[in-house]
C-alpha cells in the first residue's frame, strides 16, 4: 500500500478517508448526532480518491449550511406533510387555517406528489400537479391553496434539513384570473333594499354589523352581550365563532351510517370560539344611531324569546342565536345570507362581500384612513394593503370626479350659462 492509501488518524470532526480492501477509496464524514446523542457519519465510496475527495467537500458544505439530509431513512413528501400538518402545525395554528392545510394535503398534495422523495421533490412536480388540478376542475384559487400549504411545509423542511431547498417556492403557481379576484361592493341602493328585507326577519341586526361595520362572520357571530355598550354607543370585538367540528357518538356496535355531522349522538370535538388572534382585530367599534336601536329592540325579542321557551332556552350569553338559544352555526348563517339576497331581490354575493361594501361606504363617506383601518381591523403595517384589496372605486365616485374636473376646468356656471342660451335658441 502506498503512503497515499493508508489511513491517518483525523482530529475530532475532520472527515477519514481511506483506501480499502475493495480496491475502491472510503470517506467517513461526521455529519452530528443523531437523535440518541450518538454521531452520525455518512459513508462514501468512489473508485478514485479525486472523485471522492470532490464528494466529501460537497457533503461538508451541505453540513456546514445545515442543508445536508438528517439520518434515518429519507422522508416521502406524502411522509412528510402528513406528519408536517398534525404534529407540526396543528399544534401553533388556528382551527381554520389547520383544516384549510389539512385539506389541501389530504386532497390534493398528497395524491398528486406524495409519492416523490421529498428530498429530490422538483419545482416541475408541483407546477404539473396545478396543471392537472386545473384540467380536473379545480379553481385556480384552490391551486393556490395547494400551492401556499406545499410552500409552508417544504419551508420547515428545510429549516430542519431533511430538504435542501424548497421546490414550492421556486415553482410557479397557475394564475389568478380577474374574476376570481374581483369584487363588486354592493351600492348604496342596494344596501338599502336589503336593509327593507332585514327589518322583516329575525337577527336583523346581524346583517348591519356586516353590511354598515364591515364586520366578518366570525366576529358577528363570536359576539355576547359583555362585549356591547350600548349606553355609550360601541362594542368590543374580542373573539372569533368557529365552525363546529363533530365525531360520531353511535359507537361502532351501532352505527348510524351518517355523516359525522347529521350522527344523532353527534359529539362537538371543536370549541365554540376563539380569542382574535391580532391586536388590531381586538378593537372597539362605534355604533350609528339607528344600529344601537337595532339592537336594543333585538334584546327584547330575544328576552321574549327566552321567556316563551323556558326549560328549553340554551343560555349562551351570544348576541344572536337560534330560536332557543345556544350560538348561531356559520353554516345556518351563510343559507340566510343566500335567502336574504334572494327576497331583497338584489344580485348574488358571498357574505363577505358586505365587508368590501362597508369599507367601500366609509371611503365613500371621506372617513380618514386610520379610523377606517380601526373599524375595519387592519394591521398597521398591512393597512394599506388591505385598503387596495377592500376599498373599491365605484361608479358614484368616479362620476363626482368627472363634475369636480368640469368645474377646476370648464366651470360649472359657465356651462349651465351656455346652455341655457342654446335651449333659448331652439
Amino acid at each position: 500500500m502506498t503512503e497515499e492509501n493508508k489511513r491517518t488518524r483525523r482530529a475530532n470532526g475532520e472527515s477519514a478517508i481511506y483506501f480499502g480492501k475493495d480496491g475502491r477509496w472510503h470517506a467517513r464524514v461526521p455529519m452530528g448526532y443523531k437523535d440518541d446523542g450518538t454521531p452520525y457519519r455518512r459513508h462514501l465510496t468512489r473508485p478514485s480518491r479525486k472523485e471522492l475527495v470532490d464528494e466529501v467537500r460537497k457533503l461538508e458544505k451541505q453540513r456546514d449550511e445545515g442543508s445536508a439530509r438528517q439520518p434515518g431513512k429519507p422522508w416521502t413528501v406524502a411522509k412528510w406533510l402528513q406528519h408536517w400538518v398534525e404534529n407540526i402545525a396543528k399544534p401553533v395554528i388556528s382551527e381554520n387555517t389547520y383544516d384549510g392545510y389539512e385539506v389541501a394535503v389530504r386532497v390534493h398534495l398528497v395524491p398528486g406528489i406524495g409519492k416523490h422523495r421529498l428530498d429530490r421533490l422538483e419545482p416541475e412536480h408541483l407546477e404539473s400537479l396545478y396543471r392537472r388540478m386545473q384540467s380536473a376542475g379545480s379553481k385556480a384559487g384552490t391551486a393556490h391553496q395547494a400551492h401556499r400549504t406545499a410552500r409552508t411545509a417544504l419551508g420547515e423542511a428545510v429549516r430542519r434539513g431533511h430538504a435542501a431547498k424548497n421546490a414550492a417556492a421556486l415553482a410557479k403557481p397557475p394564475r389568478m384570473e380577474e374574476d376570481e379576484t374581483e369584487v363588486e361592493p354592493y351600492s348604496v341602493d342596494e344596501v338599502q333594499s336589503l336593509l327593507l328585507e332585514v327589518n322583516k326577519r329575525r337577527n336583523s341586526a346581524r346583517w348591519m354589523l356586516a353590511l354598515a361595520l364591515g364586520l366578518r362572520q366570525g366576529e358577528t357571530l363570536g359576539l355576547r352581550w359583555s362585549d356591547v355598550d350600548l349606553a355609550n354607543e360601541y362594542l368590543k370585538l374580542r373573539r372569533n365563532r368557529l365552525r363546529p367540528k363533530y365525531e360520531h357518538g353511535c359507537g361502532e356496535a351501532a352505527p348510524c351510517g351518517r355523516k359525522a355531522g347529521y350522527c344523532p349522538a353527534r359529539v362537538q370535538v371543536r370549541r365554540e370560539t376563539k380569542n382574535t388572534k391580532s391586536r388590531a382585530g381586538r378593537r372597539a367599534v362605534p355604533l350609528p344611531g339607528p344600529l344601537v336601536v337595532m339592537l336594543r329592540s333585538h334584546r327584547e325579542a330575544q328576552a321574549r324569546e327566552r321567556a316563551t321557551a323556558g326549560n328549553l332556552w340554551i343560555e349562551s350569553e351570544y348576541v344572536f342565536t337560534k330560536p332557543l338559544g345556544g350560538p348561531l352555526s356559520p353554516n345556518t348563517d351563510y343559507h340566510d345570507w343566500k335567502r336574504l339576497l334572494e327576497d331583497a331581490g338584489v344580485r348574488n354575493g358571498r357574505l363577505h362581500d358586505a365587508r368590501h361594501t362597508a369599507g367601500t361606504v366609509l371611503m365613500l363617506l371621506g372617513v380618514p384612513d386610520r379610523v377606517i383601518d380601526q373599524i375595519m381591523g387592519w394591521e398597521p403595517g398591512g393597512a394599506a394593503r388591505m385598503r387596495a384589496r377592500y376599498l373599491h372605486v365605484t361608479d358614484p365616485m368616479l362620476k363626482e370626479a368627472a363634475r369636480k374636473i368640469e368645474r377646476a376646468i370648464w366651470g360649472a356656471s359657465e356651462n349651465l350659462a351656455v346652455d341655457k342660451d342654446q335651449n333659448n335658441e331652439v
